[in-house]
Parts: structure tokens; sequence; C-alpha cells
């Protein structure tokens, strides 16, 4: 079971509004999300496209369901452009997830990434960086680890379908060139399962340069025919290929145990991104709440 005294169950609102496509979820209100993250059970939230960008606004209205802040998705374009550029929104970032009392930010470096473009089939055309820009990329993100170490919060990276890195070899690539000390790494069990890789392995390897978690789940079937029908990664988002832990055919509790053994501290984050007209949010919520009470003791 995992320590509740250092392991906290959170939610992404991508279930209920979907910030890359904001038809999908557009009827939902920020206050409906948060108040039915909190009916659920979660006592975590990331950071939504819907939600107040005044930090007093934000804080009253989470404080009213006892939900706080623990991330939020941050875009770097170290490798396309200037440094400088990513650096200065990465300090009003953390600045605002400071205030708002969270220790992470969710990096993903979406240079040339092919995650965002509807009629890219995800499984063609994947940018592969070349040494320079691998260098580049180590290098930017030590030195805005270094600044969120500063701050008192700690930069983890999100591999992610689409981006740059992707696959096992490109995450084995980007661990072994990060500094340990700066660069953490998101690890998502629903990116490594859409893309072929064994979330399992790839815990075990690096758990102890875990800061943060994504807990989301695969539907196979759905997984194979994006493949053969040649969808594009938002396609797949509408169509169903992820669903919440508990719903869909990753295993978790290999997962879960490596999480417990390791005495992982920190978030974990229930993040499954649906078509909230076919998938209820709250439903599936209380569903992926239940499921993991159930395996984890949380």
């Amino acid at each position: 079971m995992l320590d509740k005294s250092k392991v906290r169950l959170g939610i992404a609102p991508i279930a209920w509004t979907n910030d890359d496509m904001p038809d999908l979820g557009k009827e939902n209100t920020f206050e409906q999300c948060v108040s039915e993250m909190a009916l659920a059970g979660f006592t975590g939230s990331e950071v939504g496209g819907k939600y107040p960008t005044d930090t007093e606004v934000l804080k009253r209205a989470l404080n009213l369901r006892g939900i706080q802040i623990c991330n939020q998705w941050f875009s770097s374009f170290l490798i396309s452009r200037p440094y400088e550029e990513t650096e200065k929104e990465f300090i009003k970032a953390t600045d605002f997830l400071k205030e708002m009392g969270a220790k992470v930010i969710g990096v993903s470096e979406q240079s040339y990434s092919i995650q965002g473009k509807m009629e890219q089939p995800v499984w063609e055309g994947k940018y592969v960086m070349d040494d320079r820009e691998w260098k580049l990329l180590a290098e930017g993100l030590n030195k805005l680890g270094k600044i969120a170490k500063d701050k008192g919060m700690t930069l983890t990276f999100h591999h992610h379908m689409g981006t740059v890195v992707q696959t096992e070899e490109e995450i084995d690539r980007f661990m072994e060139m990060v500094d340990p000390e700066l660069v953490f790494l998101l690890f998502d069990s629903g990116h490594l399962s859409f893309a072929g890789i064994d979330p399992e392995n790839v815990l075990k390897k690096y758990v102890n340069r875990v800061r943060h978690v994504h807990l989301k789940d695969i539907r196979r079937e759905m997984v194979e025919k994006s493949r053969n029908e040649r969808w594009s990664f938002l396609k797949g988002v509408r169509e169903g290929v992820f669903t919440v832990p508990g719903d869909g055919d990753v295993d978790f509790a290999p997962i879960f145990k490596i999480l417990e053994e390791a005495g992982y501290e920190g978030w974990v984050v229930v993040e499954a991104e649906q078509d909230p007209a076919k998938a209820n949010p709250l439903e599936y919520a209380k569903k992926a709440r239940a499921y993991i009470a159930e395996k984890t003791g949380l």
C-alpha cells in the first residue's frame, strides 16, 4: 500500500475541458470541474485553461472545495527558439505555481511536436533530434531546473506521444544527459503504453528520479485502430484511446508496487483525456478513485 502521509491523489481537468480541442467540454465550467473533482474524492488538481489566472480568486475557489494545485503543463521550445524566450515564460509559470503552493512544474518540449496536429498521423513523421539539439535541450532544461530549485520547486519532464522525447531510447538518452539534481521525470503510464513501451520497465529504471506521476490507462483496441487507420494524436483522444485507471488494459498493480517499494513521495494524478460527451467526467473520476483506493489504500 502507498503511504498516505507521503503520497497525495490529484486529477487533471482535461477530462472536463480539453485545452487543445476547446469544443470538447466547452459546456463544462471551471466551478463544475473542481466541484466534481472534490465530489469524486480528489484533493489535488493540475491547472486547466478555464482556471482563473488571478491567484487569489483561484485559491478562494479551490479552498472552498479542499483542492490544491499540484502541477501545471509548461511548453518549452528549447531547440527551436532562443533560450531566453522559454526562460521568461518559465519564470512566470513557476512564480504562479509557487504562489499557489505547488512544488512541481511539468515541462514538455514542444518544438516540432506533432501532438497538436489534427491531420498528422501520430505514428508517422515524428521529429528526431540531432546531437546539437539534444545538447540544447539538456542544457536548457538544466538551467530551467536550477531556476525551479532556487524557488524551492522541482522541474519534471513529461515524455509525450508526438514529441521529441517519446520512445524508450529517447527517454534513456534524456535521463543520461540531464543533471539528476535539477531535472526529474514526470512518469506517464498512458503515453508509455500508447507508444508500445512497458511502463513497468521505465518506472523500475527511473523511479528514484520520478517526482510526479500521471495515471492514465489505454484501450488497446483503440490504440491498434489508431495505428491501422493512421489517426492523429488528437483524433485518438476523441475516439477514446485513453481512459482512467481501472477502465482500460494497463495493469497498474506492478506500477503501484514499484512506487511503494521506492518510498515515492509526491502526487499521483489521474489524467485521462476523453470526450466528456462520451465519458461523463464525474462518473469516470469516481471509477478511477474507487480503483486506486482498492489497489493502493489511498
